[in-house]
C-alpha cells in the first residue's frame, strides 16, 4: 500500500545522507521538511468524545463505556481507492479483522456482519456486531461513508432495544451502539444524543491517502527523492 508519512521519509533520507558535515546534514534535514509538510496530512486533535452514556447508562458502567469508544478511528490499514461504499468498507474491515479490532481499542470479540434481527416477520441487518469482554455486552456498530445525520440515531435505538429483549443474555449487560461516519457536526450530534434513552455514541473515521494506481508511474520513488535531496543540498 502507498501512502504518505511524515515519520518515514526523513528518517530514511537523513541515514542515507552522506556524513560530510553538520552543516550540510541539516541542510537536508531542513529541505525535507519542507517536502514532507506539504505533502503530509495533519494529525487530527484530540476532541471530547461524543455519547450519551452519563444519561443512558447507570453511574457504574460509565467510566469504561466511556473508555471504550473514541471519537476518531483511524482505518489507514483498509485499502480502499478514491470511491468505495459501505459494503466496500464493511468487507475491508472483516478482512482486516485484526486490525480492526486493534483500533477499537482492545477487548473485543467479533460476533458477525449484517447481523440479523428478526421482528414481526421482518429483518433487519446491523452492520458488525461485537462483544466487549470486560463491559460484558454487546457493542452494535453502524458504518456510514457520509456525513453524520440525526436519523442515525433513531435507528441504532432500534437495534439496541432489539438486541436487549431478543438477544443478550441475562448476566449481560445493556447493549451499546458506536455510529462511526465519515464526517460529523459536533452540533448536530449533540441534539441528536440529547434525548436518545440508548447508550450510543458517535464518532468518525479518517483512511490513509492512497495514491491512484494511474498516479503511482509517474511520482519518483523513495530512493530517487533521496538522491534529488542530497543533489540539492550540495548545491546550497
Amino acid at each position: 500500500m502507498n501512502s504518505y508519512s511524515e515519520n518515514t521519509f526523513p528518517r530514511s533520507i537523513w541515514q542515507a545522507a552522506p556524513a560530510k558535515s553538520y552543516i550540510k546534514r541539516s541542510k537536508i534535514h531542513y529541505h525535507v521538511y519542507h517536502l514532507m509538510s506539504k505533502t503530509a496530512t495533519t494529525g487530527c486533535r484530540n476532541m471530547p468524545k461524543q455519547t450519551n452514556f452519563d444519561k443512558a447508562l447507570e453511574e457504574k458502567y460509565r467510566h469504561q463505556t466511556n473508555l471504550a469508544v473514541k471519537d476518531s478511528y483511524n482505518f489507514d490499514f483498509l485499502e480502499l481507492g478514491e470511491e468505495y461504499d459501505e459494503r466496500n468498507m464493511e468487507l475491508g474491515l472483516i478482512k482486516n479483522v485484526r486490525s480492526f479490532l486493534l483500533e477499537m481499542g482492545g477487548d473485543f470479540s467479533f460476533i458477525g456482519n449484517q447481523y440479523k434481527l428478526d421482528v414481526d416477520g421482518d429483518e433487519f441487518f446491523i452492520d458488525l456486531l461485537l462483544y466487549h469482554r470486560r463491559l460484558r455486552c454487546m457493542v452494535a456498530i453502524e458504518m456510514k461513508t457520509t456525513n453524520f445525520v440525526p436519523e442515525y440515531t433513531g435507528k441504532m435505538q432500534f437495534y439496541l432495544s432489539v438486541l436487549d429483549d431478543k438477544i443478550k443474555q441475562e448476566e449481560e449487560n445493556p447493549s451499546i451502539g458506536i455510529i462511526i461516519c465519515k464526517t460529523k457536526r459536533r452540533t448536530v450530534v449533540e441534539y441528536a444524543l440529547k434525548n436518545a434513552g440508548s447508550p450510543m455514541g458517535v464518532a468518525n473515521y479518517s483512511l490513509s491517502k492512497i495514491l491512484p494506481k494511474s498516479l503511482k508511474g509517474m511520482l519518483p520513488s523513495s530512493k530517487e527523492i533521496i538522491e534529488r535531496l542530497i543533489h540539492l543540498a550540495e548545491q546550497v
